[in-house]
């Protein structure tokens, strides 16, 4: 176990070892490539290693094509512990563990090069298995080992009052680490038409998805899960164990954000925008990749349902008398408005597909959370952009500006944030999880394969739309 996993997560995020040592900014890096040695590396794509290649020659900076041939193989230079056809296993870095959503959103990016490479898709195939195992094992867990008959060895979630079991690595209860299993798994549909992932065992985990939303949207009782843990940040655990009173509304409750930090509100109002999206997409897959009319059906009513209570109660008013979503709600009438970095956030809605990056409700939305409405948006010497409780005041997390250039409508933000991007890495060659505004010398998480393969992503997609950017860029 590396001495990062021996660390609490928050003591990872937020201090200590993560605030790593850094080269001087004003020392400028060679650019010699900062990935393993190629015998060293844990999973390699012929596919990747071409479009790296490719995509680098269009790009006129040189740091720029250093970060990116870097950043974007890392999840498989790096996080792939186990690569099968029924069973691959990909941790998020510097924590020996799977999460959900992480693994899933740092296959994303190579989704397009499947057709390319046997071995690629293998990998992904292999992952929605595991997704699949795993769900069933809890599907309330965000994070597993990898021997399911094992307890957790995370320090920090060793004593939680919650119902754990063997092979999960920690319970916190997230509507988007379900949202972003579906997510893969169609994206591998769409970009394989193949349907070997899709079995029983994916059935029954689909179902599982289901029942979960079903069960936290507490109609009836507060539902099997509750969570508590000792710790000295209230983002840490859930008031009385099943977080603040609700009024039931149709909406999902989420314990925690993808952050890992716990609402103030128990209806995360980004989380069940995806939900609504990856609950659609489940009903495809259950039409077309593994024929389950009910399932399909099922799938459907609910996505129906929760987007109508999202648009009864999901918007408020700012201040100045604008309307935009909100970023939490109980149900009752209070709401609070704010921004994370961490996806799925309300900046991100547009890049998960969720809303149409021209709807008027998102773009007043978006502009909000990229501004001093949102109480996580920094500014400072070194950048500005969106950060979050998990690692605290002054830091930007890099996510936040990906996301934007993802969203953007006009190349000057793309290239501002691109800008952004390349000049806060310390000169490390890499996407960090926070830095500090004034002093990007100060980042959180050396090895953060999410981000870095978000960022490569990015540039992917700039390539293939925006070439002109990436060709002038400097």
């Amino acid at each position: 176990m590396s001495d990062f996993a021996m660390l609490g997560r928050r003591t990872i995020l937020a201090g200590g070892l993560a605030l790593a040592a850094a080269p001087a900014l004003a020392t400028a890096p060679r650019f010699v490539s900062r990935r393993p040695a190629v015998g060293d590396r844990r999973f390699v794509s012929p596919a990747v290693e071409r479009a790296i290649g490719h995509v680098s020659q269009r790009i006129g900076d040189a740091k720029l094509a250093w970060m990116f041939a870097n950043a974007w193989p890392n999840t498989l230079d790096t996080t792939v512990l186990a690569a099968g056809e029924t069973d691959s296993f990909v941790i998020t870095g510097d924590i020996p563990c799977l999460w959900l959503r992480d693994s899933a959103a740092q296959m994303a990016p190579y989704l397009p090069l499947l057709r390319k490479d046997p071995r690629l898709a293998m990998l992904v195939r292999g992952l929605i298995a595991r997704h699949a195992r795993s769900i069933l094992i809890d599907p309330y867990a965000n994070a597993f080992m990898q021997d399911p008959a094992a307890r957790t060895t995370l320090s920090w979630a060793l004593h939680d009052n919650t119902e754990m079991k063997l092979g999960v690595a920690e319970r916190k209860w997230e509507v988007d680490s379900l949202c972003y299993a579906i997510r893969l798994a169609y994206g591998y549909w769409q970009a394989t038409r193949d349907p070997r992932p899709f079995d029983a065992t994916w059935a029954a985990a689909a179902q599982a998805i289901l029942r979960t939303f079903r069960e936290q949207q507490r109609k009836g009782s507060d539902g099997p899960y509750r969570f508590r843990r000792s710790a000295p940040e209230p983002t840490e655990t859930l008031l009385g164990g099943y977080g603040r009173p609700t009024r039931r509304i149709g909406l999902i409750h989420s314990g925690f954000r993808p952050s890992d930090d716990a609402c103030d509100y128990p209806f995360l109002i980004p989380a069940n925008l995806f939900a609504v999206t990856a609950l659609r997409e489940l009903a495809v897959l259950a039409r077309d990749a593994r024929p389950e009319p009910a399932l399909a059906a099922a799938a459907t009513a609910l996505a129906d349902e929760v987007a109508a209570a999202l648009q009864a109660h999901g918007t408020m008013r700012l201040p100045d008398g604008r309307t935009v979503w909100a970023y939490e709600v109980d149900g009752y009438g209070n709401a609070s408005f704010m921004d994370d970095a961490n996806v799925p956030s309300l900046s991100g809605l547009a890049y998960l597909g969720c809303v149409d990056d021209r709807d008027p409700l998102w773009r007043a939305t978006a502009a909000a959370a990229w501004s001093g409405d949102n109480p996580w948006f920094f500014r400072g010497r070194a950048a500005e952009g969106i950060g979050g409780p998990h690692v605290g005041r002054r830091y930007i997390w890099p996510m936040s500006l990906i996301v934007r250039a993802l969203s953007a409508s006009d190349d000057a933000t793309v290239r501002a944030c691109l800008r952004l991007l390349r000049d806060t890495d310390a000169d490390t060659g890499f996407v960090h999880e926070a830095f500090d505004m004034d002093d990007p010398a100060k980042f959180t998480r050396p090895w953060f394969a999410w981000a870095n393969g978000l960022f490569g992503e990015l540039i992917v997609r700039l390539a293939e739309t925006r070439p002109h950017l990436l060709e002038s860029f400097a």
